[in-house]
């Protein structure tokens, strides 16, 4: 195993596999996370009064807007780790 400190990423080789974790992916997606359940909550809360109520709808369409963020976060870190093994492995095959 080998991390990288001043990156905060951990690198676990498995033979030709390798698991690639990012912190910064790993925060970005729990804060996600952490938003989404609190607009619902607080949106939850709003629909107890009638005066909060249209208020408690937008922050249910912010929170479902949210819910979109959490496969982009996905995708994006897939996306970096492709690039990441693309220029891992041109660099073992120079080196050889």
């Amino acid at each position: 195993m080998q991390e990288n400190s001043s990156k905060q990423d951990i690198d676990i080789h498995l033979g030709k596999y390798e698991v690639f974790f990012k912190q910064r992916y790993t925060i970005l997606y729990n804060l996600n996370d952490v938003l989404i359940g609190l607009w619902f909550l607080i949106g939850s809360i709003c629909f107890f009064w009638e005066s909060t109520k249209t208020a408690g709808v937008w922050l249910f369409v912010l929170g479902s807007a949210q819910l979109m963020i959490r496969p982009l976060i996905r995708i994006i870190h897939r996306i970096h780790f492709q690039r990441y093994m693309k220029q891992n492995n041109e660099g073992e095959s120079q080196s050889k």
